[in-house]
């Protein structure tokens, strides 16, 4: 017996098989195109991200030979939100992803609510998160379309439910830190009706019937992605944390069963809960790391993503430039949205390989950045960072972030984490034994890449980047 374990991301949706001793034994993956614009607009087509669920899922199953399955899980992209009918499941205009920034001007407007929220809920008030969007597309569809997380609309889809999962609600500036309930303080800030949002249920437990799929096979397990990720790399203890490298740079430490309010500039929220129990996590993000990647080759300073390696491989250093990565604003530590990507220090003298180099060390200081915000309100720094996601096939990054957190780095070994976690979900969610079933099987580290430079330099170089970044948060 199997699971289908669906990856629904940014860029793209993944689908694996996932047999139950944790071998993934087919894999499909569908692109989905996202539009931007010059006001901060992030756009997707949703009939083209849900094609891309049906068509990833469908393409797995037949390299798989259609096996029978026991159960679904799915992971979501969080905070990307959509207007739809839920009478007949069809959407309303163009989802807003997680990126976008036009609700700018509403964090702006309940500014002074941004204390409470951040008491609350956990998170800081900001268009990262779901409320915000929520009203800024209420005020252009109206009242009559539900608005939710794409989570709400896709398991609606699969298998008639009306839920989101507490990790995906936790994303949402509505919830409850302690409790995992719905916020009705919360609720009346952004004028949202708490009856009209889904029922919010635990990350391993059945939601319902989908026949798209050789059907009927339950649907069992449903999680944020990020949290999908910490939960198959298995920090499920204080102080254990990870960072995933996609679209953007995402590093989770989980914080156990006590909800933490950092007062270090990052956000707490739901991990998971199973049976009841809650499991929190602090979250600190940084909006565009792949996403600085397709801008490079874009801007023509590279060609494909080897390039990170093979440019940046022909120089020794940076010589003295250094790259802010704020193409979408600064989130955590600082949650600054209109602040601006820069290059800095550029000479006659300066070559692609330095630009290349820069950018690498820039992801990689935000990074050790948010980790190490992450060990002063946890009490003790980080002892090792476990990390996957597309640019960890980058040797240069990973020993940046090694250098600069000045801490071991773990690669997970499969690039597959959140749908694995989500794997591990469904298969706690479909079944009678304990919890950790799937979800326990935990691949060890085949790569581990230790510092190379001492503390005194690793912290050079972060008040470097440090400097540059506070020059370019208010432009």
């Amino acid at each position: 017996m199997t699971v289908l374990a669906i990856d629904q991301g940014t860029s793209a949706t993944k689908a694996l098989i996932v047999a139950d001793d944790g071998e993934v034994l087919s894999l499909a993956e569908t692109p989905v195109t996202v539009l931007a614009g010059a006001d901060g607009a992030v756009e997707l087509d949703p009939e083209d991200l849900w094609a891309s669920v049906v068509s990833s899922a469908t393409e797995a199953l037949r390299v798989a030979g259609n096996p029978r399955l026991r159960a679904i899980g799915l992971a979501n992209q969080g905070e990307t939100v959509l207007a739809w009918d839920r009478a007949t499941g069809a959407p309303v205009g163009r989802a807003i992803v997680w990126q976008d920034r036009r609700s700018e001007a509403i964090c702006e407007r309940l500014r002074d609510h941004g204390p409470f929220l951040a008491q609350h809920t956990g998170l800081e008030l900001d268009p990262y998160f779901v409320a915000p969007k929520v009203v800024w597309l209420r005020d252009r569809v109206g009242g009559r379309p539900t608005i939710t997380t794409t989570d709400t609309w896709m398991l609606h889809r699969l298998c008639g439910a009306f839920t989101t999962d507490v990790a995906t609600a936790g994303r949402s500036l509505l919830l409850e830190l302690d409790t995992g309930s719905w916020s009705d303080r919360a609720c009346e800030i952004f004028g949202i009706d708490r009856s009209q949002l889904p029922d919010v249920v635990g990350n391993a437990e059945p939601l319902g019937e989908c026949s798209l799929f050789g059907g009927p096979v339950p649907v069992t397990g449903t999680c944020v992605d990020q949290q999908a990720a910490l939960y198959a790399e298995h920090c499920r203890s204080a102080g254990e944390a990870k960072c995933t490298y996609g679209t953007g740079a995402f590093m989770l430490a989980c914080t156990g069963d006590k909800p933490t309010r950092s007062s270090n500039g990052l956000v707490g929220c739901p991990a998971w809960r199973i049976d009841e129990q809650l499991t929190y996590c602090l979250d600190g993000q940084v909006y565009t790391v792949g996403a600085v990647v397709s801008w490079l080759i874009a801007m023509g300073v590279m060609s494909e993503p080897a390039d990170l390696d093979r440019l940046g491989a022909t120089v020794d250093d940076t010589a003295g430039v250094t790259f802010v990565p704020a193409l979408a604003g600064l989130a955590a530590p600082y949650w600054k949205p209109k602040a601006r990507a820069a290059f800095t220090g550029l000479t006659l003298a300066t070559e692609r390989g330095h630009l290349v180099r820069a950018a690498i060390e820039g992801i990689a200081a935000q990074v050790a950045l948010l980790a190490h915000a992450a060990g002063r309100d946890l009490g003790s720094p980080l002892t090792r960072l476990r990390v996957d996601g597309g640019l960890t096939r980058s040797n240069l990054l990973l020993q940046a972030q090694a250098d600069l957190l000045q801490a071991p780095v773990e690669v997970y070994p499969s690039p597959h984490a959140t749908a694995l976690g989500v794997a591990g979900f469904a298969d706690a969610g479909a079944s009678d034994t304990s919890l950790d079933r799937a979800g326990s099987k935990t691949r060890p580290a085949e790569v581990v890449i230790e510092p190379e430079i001492g503390a005194d330099e690793a912290e050079e170089r972060l008040v470097a980047w440090r400097r540059v970044a506070s020059a370019t948060m208010d432009l």
